[in-house]
């Protein structure tokens, strides 16, 4: 009989300059509550760093927190790290001060969702357990 399963594993992400964090503590906090494991980066991480944390640490979710204006070319930049690091089946989603003129960029940028400013807490934990859901597996009945 297996054990019970383990948290999923979220990475929440500073990238760039911006060093204003309480909005990703504050959803780090809430995906925790949620059930969740979450590996927060700090502020100020490289889009490099970023991608080789997060399949390091096995993460089912990178989350971005961008203030700075620079997210679409943050998220550009942390999908093809991703992809140069292994974690192409690793999902991006973003959050932060978005325009909504840019949520249908992000997401041709790679970003699995978008969450702007005002977007609801309990969205956010919906989104993420939708993005995380692991099929159970089917159990082998040939002996």
């Amino acid at each position: 009989m297996a054990g019970p399963t383990p948290p999923v594993r979220v990475l929440v992400a500073k990238p760039g300059l911006d060093g204003h964090d309480r909005g990703a503590k504050l959803v780090a906090r809430v995906l925790r509550d949620a059930g969740f494991e979450v590996v927060f980066t700090g502020i100020r991480r490289r889009v490099d760093d970023i991608a080789a944390t997060a399949v390091q640490e096995d993460v089912a979710v990178v989350g971005l927190s961008i203030l700075s204006g620079a997210h679409l070319a943050l998220t550009r930049r942390t999908v093809e790290a991703l992809r140069a690091a292994g974690g192409d089946d690793i999902p991006v989603v973003v959050g932060g001060t978005i325009p909504a003129s840019d949520v249908a960029r992000l997401r041709e940028a790679g970003a699995a969702a978008v969450f702007p400013t005002g977007t609801s807490l309990e969205e956010i934990v919906a989104d993420i357990r939708a993005l995380t859901v692991v099929p159970h597996a089917v159990a082998d009945t040939e002996e």
